[in-house]
């Protein structure tokens, strides 16, 4: 699989109107998509099996976090889906992580890209420490949860882009860094804390950028989503 990509969050709440998303894009131009739990969780299944026969690529985000037995198995259940990219919470442990490998990879040794979601994008080094109890700073936390992460054997860690210079340096180059987060210099952050533009984000070292509101919201997707292409490839 080729890095360094544009992948669209579709935060929608049925099918009816992630499709009607879609459809807005032209024939051939097959945007790498993320398949979160709102969708999930209404779909099922069957709207991954839909939007893949369609031909796109799927990142799907149901960041698991359970016992590693249950994890497990729940990955290979998620493994016949034919993604492309799933995740877990890297809070889980090693051993869950090495777990999620293994469930996810197949008879034949292929799988789907594995990442753990180090800090979400939305939570302050403040909230971290005292909702949270995490007593050291938020970039050795980063740090070490993609340090675990790579213990396990996955492939990277979803991370705020400010902190994918820090993975890299971490964990080496060849480890990813999906980073949600995303915002064009002149938009809202809503409810994002550690956010970067897609040319900031490029420059720090992501791997990935998954980019909702900013381009599913814009008055016109497709051209929010080039420009987001543009400004991050």
């Amino acid at each position: 699989m080729t890095h360094r990509d544009v992948i669209i969050a579709c935060d929608f709440a049925s099918r009816e109107a992630t499709l009607e998303f879609l459809d807005r894009f032209p024939e051939g131009r097959k945007p790498f998509v993320k398949i979160g739990m709102e969708l999930y969780y209404a779909e099922g299944p069957s709207i991954v099996r839909e939007i893949k026969a369609r031909g796109h690529r799927i990142f799907l985000d149901l960041k698991l976090h359970d016992i590693p037995n249950t994890v497990k198995k729940t990955m290979r259940v998620l493994s016949g889906l034919d993604v492309d990219m799933v995740n877990v919470h890297a809070s889980g442990t090693v051993a869950m992580m090495r777990a999620a490998l293994e469930g996810l990879t197949r008879e034949d040794g292929t799988r789907p890209l594995l990442i753990a979601v180090t800090q979400l994008t939305s939570t302050s080094e403040e909230v971290m420490q005292k909702e949270l109890l995490i007593g050291t700073d938020l970039r050795r936390t980063v740090a070490q949860y993609a340090l675990n992460a790579k213990e396990a054997g996955l492939d990277g860690v979803v991370c705020s882009p400010r902190e994918a210079g820090l993975v890299k340096e971490a964990c080496g180059k060849g480890f990813l860094a999906v980073t949600p987060g995303i915002r064009f210099a002149d938009a809202a952050a809503d409810d994002q804390v550690r956010i970067t533009t897609p040319a900031d984000a490029r420059e720090i070292g992501s791997d990935y950028i998954v980019v909702g509101r900013p381009i599913t919201a814009a008055p016109d997707p497709v051209a929010a989503y080039e420009k987001c292409l543009k400004e991050f490839i």
